[in-house]
């Protein structure tokens, strides 16, 4: 009589979280080395292996419809992925993934960024033993078929400060390019991370403002404030009045005012037809304006034009009842009107109307 087979006898053993990272750290191995010379079935074998790991840490660290995330099986995957250079091998082999799997890669990355090991960042060691990384995501937006989920990773990787502080210092000139990219969908996301640079961590964005202002606010006015494109102009407006309202940058603010070739940009910025680039180029105009130590020129320049602001702010409103929005109007129109026009001497150059 043959005795019958015990389930279960021969069952595989559940991989834990360690055993998924060393298997993608394994597959993406196999991916990097060219996969042995492989082709057809063999490598469409390892690709779809690949895609359901990547899934797999996927459920480990975000969770099931069915399970929350298990906070040490999570800590196992993330001490596991670290440890080698699985994340190496994940960003310089991610534009050979299928589409799916590079979502699934880029939301692991996501979530990897903010997993503590025995309360240390370690993705933060990690990152910064390991910089060359942020170069090639940088150069990502090179490539518009890599650029959305290279740059996703990015983002991610500069929540840390140590991080951004590395990408502000040796990529971020590149980004007034990459704004102006024809591909909408890749200048729109490069917007994105160039707004995130400037204003996530505060500290180190003001010094690196301090440090760069002469280039950087060139670049601002010209490329960005001055563009042709009205997007670019809309959304430039906007995040420059978020670092010049900033205290953290109250230094730079005071430089820039003081400047009247940047009012004489904020003066036709008010001039445009879009009510919406008028109200962002009101917040920072009335930066101008409230200065207290307005250098002779701007002064000039206000006292030449004060009539016509006069009359632009007159009919200066919201479509919405905005008390705070009302109150800086008022004052800056008792700012303009204060001006002493007697007393100041116009020179030809500031007295021309801007």
């Amino acid at each position: 009589m043959v005795p019958k087979p015990v389930k279960g006898l021969f069952k595989s053993k559940p991989k834990t979280p360690a055993d998924v990272a060393r298997q993608t750290r394994d597959l993406l191995g196999y991916l990097d080395s060219g996969g042995n010379g492989d082709r057809g079935a063999k490598r469409e074998e390892k690709m779809a292996e690949l895609g359901k790991v990547l899934r797999e840490m996927k459920t480990i660290l975000y969770g099931s419809g069915e399970a929350e995330p298990v906070p040490e099986a999570c800590s196992q995957l993330t001490q596991e992925f670290f440890k080698a250079n699985t994340f190496r091998l994940l960003v310089t082999n991610l534009p050979k993934l299928d589409l799916e799997a590079r979502k699934d890669a880029t939301q692991v990355v996501a979530n990897l960024q903010r997993q503590q090991v025995q309360s240390r960042l370690i993705a933060c060691d990690y990152l910064e033993a390991n910089l060359d990384l942020m170069d090639i995501l940088v150069s990502g937006y090179d490539n518009p078929d890599i650029a959305l989920h290279y740059s996703s990773m990015l983002r991610d990787c500069i929540r840390h400060q140590s991080i951004a502080k590395y990408v502000l210092e040796n990529h971020l000139r590149k980004f007034f390019d990459y704004i102006q990219f024809p591909n909408f969908e890749v200048s729109s996301d490069a917007a994105v991370t160039f707004k995130e640079l400037l204003t996530r961590h505060k500290s180190t964005v003001a010094e690196f403002l301090s440090k760069n202002y002469e280039w950087f606010f060139e670049e601002f006015n010209k490329k960005l404030l001055e563009s042709t494109n009205y997007i670019t102009r809309r959304q430039s407006i906007k995040l420059l009045g978020d670092i010049l309202l900033d205290r953290s940058n109250s230094g730079v603010m005071v430089r820039y005012v003081s400047s009247k070739d940047n009012m004489r940009i904020l003066m036709n910025l008010l001039r445009e037809s879009s009510k919406s680039i008028q109200i962002e180029a009101f917040h920072v105009f009335k930066l101008f304006a409230a200065n207290q130590q307005k250098p002779p020129e701007i002064v000039s320049i206000l006292v030449a034009n004060q009539s016509k602001l006069l009359r632009l702010f007159s009919n200066f409103k919201l479509d919405k009842e905005d008390e705070q929005f009302e109150a800086d109007k008022a004052q800056v129109v008792r700012e303009i009107a204060a001006l002493n026009q007697e007393v100041i001497s116009i020179s030809g150059s500031n007295g021309s109307p801007a």
